[in-house]
């Protein structure tokens, strides 16, 4: 028997907040999986982990998840108090980010490593980076008579879709780290593929959210 589309819509309304709700639970999970994993101060390094962990995994997807209108935390707070929390998260992810990155960074000089010789510290660089140049990017925003040319939906739309590239690299490098010795000798059989699938689930609903957002404002212009 052929669905209606009111039922249909409920259906993929009941599918988003279920999986909303998931990215909550893994964004909170994986950095404490990872806390546990590094104990951190045990040693230097140990905080590169969970600083990289609590950056992408835990702040910047909360960040995000504050505009969904199924899961957001904030829902029935005004437009207004969610951005300045997005902000607030934006900027705790990119200072953990920097810490991450510089005490891994640190750690090797003292160990007499190489930097950034392998996929995973080049894409946490370029991660850490494009994170600064996001939130930079969002001053834009915030005041945009900065920029003459360019609506205010579309500064919108152009810093969705950046934001979701950035996250998307802050994702793949945290599944790249998860590939290193250090993990791998730590974390073995369905362990390891159940935590390869957290950013990989955290991606796909962060990437819904935004198309889902894209396709609305394309309506609305109609």
């Amino acid at each position: 028997m052929a669905l209606t589309a009111e039922t249909e819509s409920r259906l993929y309304r009941s599918l988003r907040v279920a999986a909303g709700t998931a990215a909550h639970l893994v964004a909170l999970g994986f950095p404490a999986a990872v806390a546990v994993l590094a104990r951190p101060g045990s040693s230097l390094f140990s905080w590169h982990p969970l600083l990289m962990a609590l950056a992408f995994s835990f702040l910047m997807t909360e960040a995000l998840l504050i505009f969904s209108p199924e899961t957001s935390l904030l829902r029935s707070f005004s437009r207004k108090v969610r951005v300045r929390a997005h902000w607030a998260l934006q900027l705790l992810a990119l200072l953990c980010a920097l810490l991450g990155l510089g005490i891994i960074t640190y750690n090797k000089h003292l160990n007499g490593k190489s930097h950034f010789v392998t996929w995973h510290g080049l894409t946490g660089l370029l991660a850490v980076l494009y994170a600064g140049g996001q939130c930079a990017g969002g001053v834009l925003l915030l005041y945009p008579k900065l920029m003459k040319n360019w609506t205010l939906a579309k500064l919108k739309l152009y810093h969705a879709t950046s934001g979701l590239v950035g996250y998307l690299l802050g994702c793949a490098s945290l599944m790249l780290g998860m590939c290193s010795l250090w993990f791998t000798t730590t974390v073995t059989g369905a362990s390891w593929y159940l935590a390869m699938l957290c950013p990989l689930l955290t991606s796909l609903v962060i990437m819904n959210q935004v198309s889902n957002a894209y396709l609305y404002r394309k309506r609305s212009q109609h």
